[in-house]
């Protein structure tokens, strides 16, 4: 045996399932077929930038990040609790009226919605924090948009917030995911904080990878064929274990077990760095017109010093899809954003793209809460987007899940070798 257990793929959810086996007394092998650990969590450094790969954040309320991740640590630079909305020609503030009560009167009166909107949150808040995750996730499911509209919120408000804000979190330009998924991370957002670490995302895997004995994750090793206790690796490599983890994207571990792929969202964000920032606070901007390719901005510099050098800014520009030219794109981006910010973008130089073609799965009805880790065969365990649902605290969840199950079923065999 090379292993006690073979977890492919070092994402979030494969680095969490090898913890909890290590933690457990086993010895797990990450074969990881790219040349970095993380999956979708990435940072890259350019010029002295940080460049998060794609628009990812940490929602501070997960309960399995909370037991994962040392917050102190990662040194969480958060958000402000709202967002900014471009529509008529200015930013409007939204903002989480329960955790800044003093903007009450400002949201009573803002433009972003009617007053009887206001109420409505008010109302829909109440229903979403209610009762514990199996609760939400057996609530009646419909789509967020049938949703929203069925609690009566007006156009303005589905237009100028709802519809800019959250499809930026799911790259879904319809809302037409999962009611479930929705509230679940409407509760995030109203629970804890949307933070970044103040050196990049890439030290949430890093910081489970820590936690890993040395030689534990093995980069560059793509697994091409999956036999009973045993993988091939691209190299024509055997590798035995007692038993096996996919921890891949979903369609890498479709591909592994010969089940159909699943169509996907897309997105694409580029950075430019700027003189100085836009704006001068630690706000999310929406673009809430109805109009243009820009779905989200955001400075993280503004957050934390690690994103930009000395004298410079960080901006991150957010688009829904993957299919864009980047000139063209960034040619549409500049013209939009002149009218945002004025002339000064002219000045604002492009550091990257990030095309993510398959940055999310669709997360339609249904979207169920994991319980426990799907098998494929005699000890061999799904973890991560094939599992169950999308966010980092899922991730977690499932590497947990597939870590308990394996110890279950392998365990015992251990210990009795070593008697």
């Amino acid at each position: 045996m090379d292993a006690d257990v073979i977890v492919i793929g070092a994402g979030l959810s494969g680095l969490a399932c090898a913890v909890h086996l290590h933690e457990a007394g086993l010895t797990p092998l990450v074969l990881e077929a790219g040349e970095r650990i993380g999956g979708r969590v990435a940072t890259e450094r350019r010029d002295g930038f940080l460049l998060d790969r794609g628009f990812q954040v940490l929602q501070t309320w997960y309960p399995e990040a909370r037991r994962m991740f040392d917050y102190q640590r990662l040194d969480l630079r958060p958000f402000y609790p709202g967002a900014l909305s471009w529509f008529d020609g200015r930013l409007h503030r939204v903002s989480d009226v329960w955790r800044r009560p003093l903007r009450l009167p400002q949201m009573i009166t803002s433009p972003v919605g009617t007053v009887a909107d206001k109420w409505r949150l008010l109302r829909f808040r109440h229903q979403a924090l209610a009762g514990d995750l199996t609760t939400l996730y057996t609530r009646p499911e419909t789509s967020a948009a049938s949703r929203l509209e069925a609690l009566g919120f007006s156009p303005r408000i589905r237009e100028r917030f709802f519809l800019p804000f959250f499809s930026g979190v799911f790259f879904d330009p319809k809302l037409e995911i999962s009611s479930h998924a929705f509230e679940f991370v409407f509760r995030a957002f109203a629970l804890g904080d949307t933070a970044l670490p103040a050196q990049g995302m890439e030290q949430l895997p890093r910081q489970l990878a820590t936690r890993l004995p040395s030689g534990v994750i093995r980069l560059g090793s793509r697994v091409e064929r999956l036999e009973r206790g045993r993988v091939q690796l691209a190299s024509g490599q055997w590798l035995r274990a007692r038993a096996v983890v996919i921890a891949t994207d979903g369609n890498t571990a479709a591909t592994l077990l010969g089940e159909p792929q699943q169509p996907m969202r897309a997105t694409t964000s580029i950075h430019f760095a700027a003189p100085h920032p836009p704006f001068s606070g630690n706000e999310l901007v929406i673009n809430g017109s109805g109009r243009g390719v820009i779905n989200s901005l955001l400075c993280p510099s503004n957050l934390s010093e690690y994103y930009a050098p000395p004298e410079r800014a960080l901006v991150t520009v957010n688009c829904l899809g993957a299919s864009h030219n980047p000139d063209t794109l960034e040619t549409q981006l500049r013209r939009e954003l002149v009218t945002w910010f004025g002339e000064s973008v002219a000045e604002w130089e492009r550091l990257a793209v990030h095309r993510i073609p398959q940055a999310l799965p669709l997360q339609r009805p249904p979207v169920m809460a994991q319980t426990k880790a799907p098998q494929r065969g005699e000890r061999l365990w799904l973890c991560g987007e094939a599992a169950g649902p999308t966010s980092i605290h899922w991730a977690l969840v499932g590497g947990r899940l597939a870590a308990e199950a394996v110890v279950g079923s392998v365990r015992p065999r251990a210990v009795r070798q070593h008697v």
